[in-house]
C-alpha cells in the first residue's frame, strides 16, 4: 500500500491499480480513487480529469511498479551470463509476480482487456510494455539466440499463461515454486537455444 507521505499522483495511480484488481473496471471511477487513496473529493479529477487519463496513468504506475517486480537487483545481470542465468533471473520474477504481486498481474489484465477497445489506450499500454520486451530481447541476444526477437514472443508467451493460468485459470489454487520455475525456464531455453546451436529450423 502507497504511503500517505507519497506523492499524490503516486497515491492515486496506485488506488486506481488496486481498484482495478478488486473490483474490474466498473469500480475503476474517480470518487471511488479519491476514496481508496484517503485524499479529497476532486482530486483525482484534478490530476486525471477524464476516464481515459486515468486509464493511462494507470498503465503507466503498472509499468514502474511491474519493472520493480522484473527487476531482481540481487542477481548479476542477465546480460552478461548464458542460459542458466537467464532462466535464474526469469524464475525469480515470475515468483515474485505469483506470491507477492498477484494484484499488479489482474490490474494488467484488465487494463490489456481495455486497451482492446480503446486505441489511444492500446498505444499507451504497448509503449510501456516495449520496456520489457526490449531488454528481454538482448538478454536473449547475449544468451545466444540467434534470432532474439521471435523468441522473446515465445518467452513472454510462456510467461503470460504460467500468470493467466495459475492467477485466473484453471490452475488458479497452484503456485509453482521457484525451483520449478526455474527448471520450466530451463527447459524453454534449452529448446529455443539449441535449434539455434544445432543450425535446425524449428517447427
Amino acid at each position: 500500500m502507497t504511503s500517505h507521505s507519497a506523492p499524490r499522483h503516486e497515491r492515486v495511480a496506485d488506488a486506481a491499480l488496486s481498484l482495478l484488481a478488486e473490483r474490474g473496471l466498473r469500480g475503476l471511477t474517480h470518487r471511488a480513487v479519491d476514496e481508496a487513496a484517503g485524499l479529497p473529493q476532486g482530486s483525482t479529477s484534478n490530476l486525471a480529469r477524464t476516464r481515459a487519463a486515468l486509464l493511462e496513468t494507470a498503465v503507466r504506475r503498472l509499468a514502474e511498479r511491474e519493472a520493480a517486480v522484473l527487476t531482481p537487483h540481487e542477481l548479476p545481470d542477465a546480460a552478461d551470463g548464458g542460459p542458466a542465468a537467464l532462466a535464474e533471473t526469469l524464475a525469480l520474477a515470475l515468483h515474485r509476480s505469483l506470491t507477492r504481486h498477484r494484484d499488479l498481474v489482474v490490474a494488467r489484465y484488465e487494463l490489456a482487456l481495455e486497451a482492446t477497445r480503446r486505441p489511444e489506450l492500446r498505444a499507451y499500454y504497448d509503449r510501456a510494455g516495449q520496456r520489457f520486451r526490449e531488454p528481454l530481447v538482448a538478454m536473449l541476444a547475449a544468451a545466444g539466440s540467434a534470432t532474439p526477437e521471435r523468441h522473446a514472443l515465445n518467452v513472454i508467451a510462456w510467461c503470460d499463461g504460467i500468470l493467466f493460468s495459475c492467477i485466473a485459470g484453471q490452475f488458479h489454487a497452484t503456485t509453482p515454486t521457484l525451483t520449478e520455475l526455474r527448471t520450466g525456464f530451463g527447459e524453454l531455453l534449452a529448446g529455443l537455444l539449441g535449434h539455434d546451436r544445432s543450425g535446425s529450423t524449428p517447427i
